[in-house]
């Protein structure tokens, strides 16, 4: 009888161990089920987070207040001294009779772009540092980052024509004329329009899809597309190579056709006879290597690394002065310093004053 208990409180023990292993396994079913069901609420939730973003929020530089008073009062004087240089250069060109010559042509269109990058960018940082207002929508911001990029890639190549231009004048001087007529560098400013804005168009189609998991906040001043990855929560792998790609493709061949004018052009200056007229053949090519020097120097410096997703904060300072500073410099050591250029704008303030005083 004993052994037949012994049996049977076995028996009831072991059936309470599968009971209750059944019940474990249940409520790991349940878990998962409820598991399941958060994943679920959470990607439906990641999803509406995707769509959700219509605004984002430029970090700006600093916080300090007084910081932001004196970037104010730079950005404002540079901007002003930028525009009023360029413009100069501008109207100069297009009243004077003795600059209506190819180099100056370039000059001219080259000081509408750099009118037209700084106008992109220092209006808008200057509005949120005097309001405060820091935000900027989705549009406003893809078309900001547009215009930065097809300005700049036109200037790129502009630099590099305007390479091929002095290399014209130096090395064939007696058919310079013939060969860089009004027509020819008309459609040589119309090709690097045309360059600009097939070489832009391929990085930043695949921008516009973008998901930012309602993380809008942009670190920078301005609409970038290396913070617009960061931010990002799609795989921007494939749009980082992309956008390295490009702007290392563009920078080799506008570099290419730099080296080359300049090889050609050393090459004419060391047969010249004089040490003066060498002088002042590389004199009349030292504005230019400056201006393509700070261009180049600025975008290798910010776009052609290896992530998009480090080192932004170290790119804040060198945007700053390229948007800014470097277009201040450039009417200077381009043409104002120039005795033609300096002939022109006396007659044109002579003119102005003789008006005036009828």
């Amino acid at each position: 009888m004993q052994a037949i208990t012994d049996r049977r409180a076995v028996a009831v023990k072991e059936m309470n161990e599968e009971e209750k292993e059944l019940n474990r396994r249940f409520q790991r079913v349940i878990r998962k089920v409820h598991v399941n069901e958060e994943i679920e609420q959470q990607c439906m939730s990641m999803m509406r987070n995707h769509t959700s973003v219509t605004t984002f929020i430029l970090l700006g530089l600093t916080d300090d207040p007084q910081m932001k008073v004196l970037i104010f009062i730079f950005l404002f004087v540079t901007y002003t001294l930028s525009l009023t240089g360029n413009l100069t250069i501008i109207i100069l060109i297009l009243v004077d009779s003795h600059l209506k010559t190819a180099m100056y042509f370039f000059h001219q269109n080259f000081s509408f772009l750099e009118i037209s990058f700084t106008t992109v960018c220092i209006p808008r940082f200057l509005y949120s540092l005097s309001t405060g207002d820091n935000t900027i929508t989705y549009n406003a911001c893809f078309a900001q980052i547009f215009f930065i990029f097809f300005l700049g890639a036109i200037e790129f190549f502009l630099l590099a024509i305007m390479s091929y231009d002095r290399c014209v004048a130096i090395c064939k001087p007696l058919h310079y004329v013939t060969i860089m007529t009004r027509r020819v560098c008309g459609k040589l400013v119309f090709c690097c329009w045309i360059a600009g804005f097939l070489v832009i168009i391929t990085p930043l189609c695949p921008l516009l899809p973008l998901e930012f998991c309602n993380y809008n906040v942009i670190d920078p001043f301005r609409c970038d597309v290396p913070p617009l990855l960061k931010i990002s929560c799609s795989d921007t792998w494939f749009m980082e190579q992309m956008t390295v790609a490009v702007a290392v493709v563009t920078t080799i061949m506008a570099l290419l056709c730099v080296v080359l004018s300049y090889m050609y052009i050393i090459k004419t200056i060391i047969k010249f006879p004089s040490a003066q007229q060498r002088t002042k053949a590389f004199s009349t090519c030292s504005s230019h290597v400056i201006v393509v020097s700070m261009t180049y120097g600025g975008c290798i410096f910010i776009y052609i690394k290896p992530s998009a997703k480090e080192g932004v904060a170290i790119n804040k300072g060198v945007a700053l002065l390229t948007i800014s500073f470097a277009p201040v410099l450039n009417p200077f050591i381009y043409t104002l310093r120039n005795k033609q250029v300096k002939h022109a704008f006396i007659d044109l303030i002579k003119r102005i004053s003789f008006i005036s005083h009828k």
